[in-house]
């Protein structure tokens, strides 16, 4: 069972979308990069923004959403390799995810009371702060509220062996 992991899986990387496939997207660098972040001298996953828009709009319309996700991945420098968007009705909220090499961008809106909660997770080469105006401009919050965290701090003490998980 050469290239499967203990489940009798392939890994991820080496899955494609059928889109991937016919563009000819290779997933194997996935594998081989280290997508850990460096700052202030300690090593993290990568930085997840927590966004709060309050008093926003246009959180119905599907087209204003995706534009947001793919120019949120394209100023943030990330590698888009899926858009999945859900709209609960016309006039409803929207809930989708872009999938990216580095993580994800999710989204969840209530048209209904002005409010999108987004999170921005990313690692590797990339700057995730640079989607809050691209967010502020796609939805016009009243208020935007913003929360980082810098997630993955000590795994690779754990990866590396230097830490073993108590039962």
């Amino acid at each position: 069972m050469e290239g499967k992991n203990a489940f009798g899986e392939m890994p991820v990387a080496s899955f494609h979308t059928q889109e991937q496939q016919e563009a000819g997207v290779d997933m194997s660098y996935a594998e081989a990069k280290d997508y850990f972040i460096e700052k202030d001298g300690e090593k993290f996953a990568g930085l997840h923004l927590i966004i709060d828009c309050l008093g926003a709009r246009n959180l119905s319309s599907l087209e204003r959403v995706e534009t947001c996700l793919r120019s949120c991945v394209e100023a943030a420098g990330a590698t888009l390799l899926h858009i999945h968007l859900h709209h609960f009705s016309p006039e409803g909220g929207i809930s989708g995810v872009a999938v990216l090499a580095e993580s994800h961008i999710s989204i969840h809106s209530w048209p209904e009371h002005g409010y999108a909660a987004l999170d921005v997770f990313m690692c590797g080469d990339t700057d995730p702060l640079k989607t809050i105006d691209i967010i502020q401009a796609a939805f016009d919050p009243q208020e935007l509220r913003v929360k980082d965290l810098y997630r993955g701090k000590g795994a690779l003490a754990w990866s590396d062996g230097l830490k073993k998980p108590s039962i």
